[in-house]
């Protein structure tokens, strides 16, 4: 079979450029992995094209858009993953014009092709009454219950992104004083986040359930296992956690944010630090953000509830209550006879 030159620039790409010069994450590879087989499938049930015969000279704009409405329409995707799955294909582009400046033409054309603008929701987080109604939500008697308690507990209290707890292991929790979480970030970025006295009590109970104190071999599990003992992964996450939102809902609602993913949890640990007088430099490390101003957002937030409660809290004076001063003849005859 011959080779293509799509199907080598894959490779040096997967395999080389990005774990060898640009040292992205495992995660980051697995994403980029994934869009590539989404496209090779699209052309493939779409288009009757077979992978091993695509070329560079194939992708064109007209078949990127095509692939990119696939996605959207009948994968389902937001808009969102959608523009995820276009960067992806814009990163491995730039690759390809750098390494085969024959393609250069071809390459330019791709990078073109605009992301898709879309409506951004207003941040979702629980409020203090909501969040201690969801953590109450996992039935502590079983095992299960147990795990998906932990899971939510820290979850929230270190404010982690939902793939940072989803790789964490037995190593990376210190449960000694003072208790803290070492947290795996984006870029391969590291972080050592505290943790409360109350959270640590619950990881201890935890991880000596399941027999994890002491053994060595044990510091490389992965903290949170699914059925087949293998990690959680970020839908399992936000299942777990629709499950238990579900559940809180059935008996009120109104502690139930609008848009509620794993996410919404570490919206709600800054806005309550911000709430509590916590400056947002010690948030913005707390996060794992490389800049102040992606913090800003929470105070952005905090400033509109606020807003919102001072309206409603206003009341307009009666206006029957302020004279109408010009009938009110003794006025307008000081001020006739003022200055004369």
């Amino acid at each position: 079979m011959a080779e293509t030159d799509f199907a080598r620039h894959v490779a040096g790409f997967l395999s080389r450029y990005l774990p060898g010069q640009r040292n992205v994450s495992t995660n980051t590879i697995a994403s980029y992995r994934d869009a590539v087989k989404l496209f090779l499938l699209f052309c493939q049930t779409e288009h009757k094209m077979k992978p091993d015969d695509i070329r560079i000279a194939d992708i064109d704009p007209d078949l990127l858009f095509s692939y990119l409405d696939w996605l959207e329409h009948t994968r389902h995707c937001g808009v969102a993953t959608r523009n995820q799955r276009l960067a992806a294909f814009k990163s491995f582009f730039h690759y390809v014009a750098a390494v085969d400046p024959e393609q250069l033409y071809a390459c330019q054309r791709i990078l073109g092709v605009p992301m898709k603008k879309s409506a951004r929701h207003s941040m979702s987080f629980f409020s203090p009454e909501g969040l201690h109604r969801l953590l109450s939500q996992p039935h502590t008697a079983t095992q299960k219950g147990r795990r998906d308690h932990a899971l939510l507990v820290l979850l929230y209290d270190c404010a982690a992104r939902v793939q940072e707890i989803c790789d964490l292991r037995v190593r990376d929790v210190r449960l000694e004083q003072p208790p803290t979480v070492m947290l795996h970030g984006k870029g391969r970025k590291g972080r050592i986040v505290p943790i409360s006295e109350k959270t640590a009590s619950i990881m201890r109970a935890y991880v000596e359930e399941r027999r994890w104190t002491g053994r060595s071999e044990a510091l490389d599990f992965p903290l949170f296992m699914n059925s087949r003992k293998t990690k959680l992964t970020r839908a399992g996450v936000a299942h777990i956690l629709r499950r238990y939102v579900s559940a809180m809902a059935l008996s009120d609602s109104r502690e139930v944010p609008d848009h509620v993913s794993p996410h919404c949890l570490r919206h709600s640990k800054a806005v309550h630090l911000l709430r509590s007088g916590v400056p947002l430099i010690y948030i913005r490390d707390f996060l794992g953000h490389v800049s102040v101003t992606t913090t800003e957002i929470y105070a952005k937030v905090d400033a509109e509830q606020k807003r919102k409660a001072l309206e409603g809290a206003y009341q307009a004076p009666s206006q029957e209550a302020v004279p109408e001063w010009r009938n009110d003849t003794g006025l307008m005859s000081w001020l006739s006879e003022l200055c004369r």
